[in-house]
Formats: C-alpha cells, sequence, structure tokens
C-alpha cells in the first residue's frame, strides 16, 4: 500500500473514530439528560403530593380543635385580610413560616424530604363557612402550590336530614322513650315511625341516623344512614310488610351519626355588640317575642315586632343593648307599618322569647309604659286569623316566632328560639347570587289554618321554600297536615334537617288526601357555601369543597414568586 493509500485510511478510521466518540457523547448526554429528567418529574409529582399532604394536615388540625381556624400567619400574602394569629406554646405550627427564615413542616414518612407549609385565608368564613387554605409542597428544590376551599361538614350536605325517624313526641302524645334510635332497641309496636311512601322522589343526598322505613320511594342522590348491618340485624334500612324494594340510583351505605345540637342559642351570640375582637365583627339584628318579616325582592326586607327594645346585645347574659339603624327604628318595629330596612348581607336575625330576667335590656316591667298588651289567645301580630282553630301553645304572645315569607334578594339565614312560621312563598330574585337560612329551635311550620271544622283558610295552593331549613329540637312540618284536604305540592329548593320527621300530608292508596305532595331538591351549592352564621352539628369534620392546583406560590429558598 502507498503512503497515499495508508494516509487515507488513517484520515478514514479517524473519521470514524470521531463519529463514534460523538455518537457516545450524545447517547451518555442524552442518558444524563434523561435521568436529569425523570428525578425533575419525579420531583414535580412528588412536590404536588406534599402540597396536598399539608391540606391534609391542617384538616387533622380543625377536626381535632374546631377553633384552630382562628390560627394563620398574618404576613402571609394569601391570608391577606384574614383575622387570623400565630399559635404560640404546645400549639406551635411550623407550616405557618413564611420567607427564606421561615420554617417548613416535615411530611410524616419521608424522612425529612418532603415538606410543606400553608397559608390560611378566613376572610369568608363567618359568612358562608368556608376557609380558603394555599398549600405549597417543597421536595429536591422543586415547589408546587394547590388552593383548597374547607367547609365543615353540616346538615345543608343533605337534601333532607333527620335524626329520629319518627313523629315528634311532643306532637304525637307517644312517649318519651321512643326517643331512641330503632337500632339501639326502640320498642316499634309503641313507637310509630314515618315511612317513605311509595311516590315520593328524594332529588339529592339524604342522611338518617335512625333506621330508614321506606316502601317503594325512589332516591336520585346518595343515601346513608347510621344503621348498618351490625346494628339493624343484616340489613341497612327497613321494608314496611306488604312493600316492594326502594329504588336506589347511588345505593345506600352506613355512615356515622352526625350530632344535633341540644339549641341554637349560640346563634343568638351573633347579635352582640361587644365581641368585636371575638368571632363578631359584624354584629345582626336581634328581635324579641313574635316577630313578622317580609323579604322584599328590592333588598329590603320590613319587619314588624312590638316587644322589641334593643336591637343588639351585649353581655351573656345581657346587661345593656343599642338600637343600631340598620336593623330598624324602635318606633318603627312598633308600628302597624314596620320599619323596612336593607337586608343584613351576609348576616343573621335573632328572634328571642321576651326575656323574663329584669335585668335584660329587652325585659318589659308589668307596668311599663308601652308594653303591648296581650290578646285573649294569640299575638299582636294578628295570628291566630278570624275563625282560626289553634292548639293551645300556638302564637304564644311572649314567644320567639318569627312569621316569614316573601322573596330574598340578599343572603341571610333568621333564626327564632321558638317556632318558625313560613307563612307565604319563600323565593328568590336570583337563584344563582340569593341564600337563606331559616333556623327554628323548634318545630318550622309550613303554615296552614284551619277553623273547627277542619276546613282550610287558605285559599290557592302549593307552597315554595327556597331555603336551608333546620329545626333543632323538633320537627319540620305542615300545620293541620291532617286535614284541609289536599293542598296542592310543597316545594322545597334547598336542604332540610330536622329531629323528628314530620309529616306534611296524608294518604289513601298513595294517593295524598291531606295536605301536600312533595317536591324536594337539593341545591347544589350547599355542597360549597352555606347560608351566612348556619348553624353547624356538634361533631366536627371539615371537608375539602373544591380544588384548584395553582400557581407555584414560593420558591424553594421560601420567598414569594
Amino acid at each position: 500500500m502507498g503512503d497515499t493509500e495508508r494516509g487515507v485510511a488513517i484520515i478514514v478510521v479517524m473519521g470514524i473514530g470521531m463519529v463514534l466518540l460523538i455518537l457516545a457523547t450524545v447517547a451518555a448526554t442524552a442518558a444524563i439528560s434523561g435521568t436529569m429528567k425523570a428525578r425533575q418529574d419525579q420531583a414535580w409529582g412528588a412536590a404536588l403530593s406534599a402540597a396536598y399532604a399539608g391540606i391534609d394536615e391542617y384538616q387533622s388540625r380543625l377536626s381535632n380543635d374546631s377553633f384552630y381556624v382562628q390560627y394563620g400567619n398574618p404576613d402571609a400574602e394569601f391570608s391577606d385580610g384574614s383575622s387570623v394569629t400565630l399559635p404560640t406554646g404546645t400549639q406551635e405550627n411550623e407550616a405557618f413560616g413564611i420567607g427564606t427564615d421561615g420554617t417548613w413542616a416535615t411530611v410524616a414518612g419521608s424522612g425529612g424530604k418532603a415538606k410543606f407549609r400553608y397559608e390560611v385565608n378566613t376572610t369568608d368564613y363567618l359568612n358562608t363557612g368556608v376557609i380558603r387554605v394555599r398549600s405549597t409542597g417543597l421536595v429536591n428544590g422543586v415547589t408546587r402550590s394547590i388552593v383548597a376551599d374547607l367547609r365543615q361538614t353540616g346538615f345543608i350536605d343533605f337534601l333532607y336530614f333527620t335524626d329520629y325517624e319518627i313523629q315528634d313526641p311532643q306532637i304525637s302524645g307517644e312517649s318519651s322513650s321512643c326517643v331512641k334510635y330503632e337500632w339501639a332497641g326502640r320498642d316499634e309496636s309503641d313507637c310509630t315511625g314515618i315511612q317513605f311512601g311509595k311516590n315520593d322522589v328524594v332529588n339529592g343526598p339524604l342522611h338518617s341516623n335512625d333506621t330508614l322505613l321506606i316502601c317503594e320511594s325512589t332516591f336520585n342522590g346518595a343515601v346513608t344512614t347510621s344503621n348498618s348491618f351490625n346494628k339493624g340485624g343484616g340489613r341497612l334500612y327497613e321494608i314496611p310488610s306488604g312493600c316492594g324494594t326502594a329504588n336506589f340510583a347511588s345505593g345506600i351505605a352506613y355512615s356515622p351519626t352526625v350530632g344535633m345540637p341540644s339549641t341554637n342559642a349560640k346563634m343568638k351570640r351573633e347579635t352582640r355588640s361587644d365581641l368585636s375582637t371575638d368571632g363578631v365583627p359584624n354584629p345582626g339584628c336581634l328581635y324579641t317575642g313574635p316577630t313578622s318579616i317580609v323579604l322584599n325582592s328590592n333588598g329590603t326586607m320590613t319587619i314588624k315586632s312590638p316587644w322589641t327594645k334593643k336591637t343588639q346585645i351585649a353581655g351573656d347574659p345581657a346587661t345593656s343593648g343599642t338600637t343600631p339603624s340598620d336593623c330598624g327604628s324602635i318606633t318603627a318595629l312598633h308600628s302597624s307599618s314596620g320599619a323596612t330596612i336593607t337586608v343584613p348581607d351576609k348576616n343573621m336575625v335573632y328572634v328571642q322569647n321576651v326575656p323574663t330576667v329584669s335585668t335584660d335590656p329587652n325585659y318589659w316591667k308589668s307596668s311599663e309604659s308601652g308594653r303591648p298588651n296581650c290578646p285573649t289567645k294569640g299575638n299582636n301580630l294578628g295570628y291566630p286569623i278570624s275563625n282560626e282553630y289553634v292548639s293551645s301553645d300556638a302564637y304564644g304572645c311572649r314567644n320567639g316566632d318569627l312569621f316569614v315569607k316573601g322573596t330574598l334578594n340578599g343572603k341571610v339565614t333568621l333564626a327564632a328560639e321558638n317556632y318558625v312560621y313560613v307563612v307565604g312563598d319563600i323565593t328568590y330574585k336570583d337563584s344563582s347570587s340569593d341564600i337563606l337560612g331559616l333556623v327554628g329551635n323548634n318545630a318550622v311550620w309550613v303554615w296552614n289554618p284551619m277553623n273547627s271544622s277542619g276546613t282550610k283558610l287558605l285559599s290557592g295552593s302549593n307552597r315554595e321554600i327556597d331555603a336551608a331549613i333546620l329545626s333543632v329540637a323538633h320537627t319540620f312540618q305542615v300545620q293541620n297536615y291532617k286535614y284541609t284536604g289536599v293542598r296542592g305540592t310543597l316545594t322545597v329548593k334547598g336542604a332540610i334537617a330536622q329531629k323528628f320527621r314530620g309529616p306534611v300530608g296524608t294518604s289513601s292508596g298513595g294517593v295524598i288526601v291531606n295536605g301536600y305532595n312533595k317536591d324536594y331538591n337539593y341545591d347544589p351549592r350547599f355542597k360549597y357555601t352555606a347560608p351566612p352564621k348556619f348553624l353547624n352539628p356538634d361533631t366536627t369534620t371539615y371537608g375539602v369543597t373544591t380544588w384548584m392546583d395553582t400557581q407555584t406560590a414560593m420558591n424553594p429558598d421560601g420567598s414569594y414568586r
């Protein structure tokens, strides 16, 4: 081989070697890059998991301490406008750290490799019960953030909630020994359970702490009961004799009991003017004795309340009071035309019994000038109406009864120490934004007056109630449901919760012959929000209503982006 040929061969060999070297380098670089990308992707996903772990950890703190909502870092960007403070001592929480010098909490079981911080926003908590939390996870120098809305599990999670599947013994006359769950040994031979009938259709989630009696009813939402196979003798619900099976669109399952509060008295706290730094920055309105409220579609409501002297109070028990103009002048409240005020938006109204303690600012002396005169029977608002037959405990002159109707334009909760009477349709002007809570410590009545012969005194038919309805100690029921003939359809758009099942009519052969047919529909907004300052169960469990993957809030060094 000549020198020229050898030179060419050497060049070719060197060229091939260079190509192979380049290919090897590219392959190695690709492998390293792929490994780095895989690690980056792994850290990206792990950081998101750490952020979720932060939400779970905050939920557990709320469940263990219902007052934990007061804590947070007031200097955190996301907490702007929130009335939160940093916990101290044994309550100190590393997850509230901010900035480059701030602390991070460690995800349990991660060996310190996964961390999180969270910021709490409670600006809407008092109005809707919703707490918003932004959690940031940190893994291997990568951060991810999510935002979650948390709301306490409550009565409004269900279209229909009942503690006991019997009629209120105070109304039925049955023994108080009936106030016991069937699965816990209630004697059904002496205590009459109320069943869901053949024509009943429930269009929303339902829960009962008791054993459900179901006769071929249709349930188009999830159904849960605190009866179980173990407690209920091998059945989740009971089928009465002669009835076929029920129709469950989403099945039926066991769920623990939801504890009813004993009274709604703590709602009265929301009308105190002396708690501006202790949970009541914007007190609502207090009215005393029988009170009529007409909701007006222009965003106002008209109130008549003859016994009211002070519309906000201070102290527990109350020792002083004020009369802010936002709640109406006392002169107007006592007049025949009433006081018309703007709906206390995102707030509440509480109607109390006339106090019997002389130191209470709403107490009336027996000889005091202007003291309302009680009629022989009934109250000063015109109840009972002419020719109306009533039981002895109806329309007490000094009772904290609320009589309400109209079209709501706003967000408000109306509560009464005694009864709530729905005396006309209650609807929303805007069903997407208006929201109402109705809370009676005792029964919530659908007003249905009759004369002594059982004949209806109201013309027309049908009734609609758009609201979250709660009877704490008794029932939601149609007045005189056994009489007055067919009244049409009772439409509820919202939620109903009660201690005892309340009948709304009687039937024969599955057909209503007295009272109302039912048309109950769940307001899906209650999954995410609640009427202002609505009453919650005794048990405290917070659930996430919405998750949002959001722009990462913090850098790996803890500074805000």
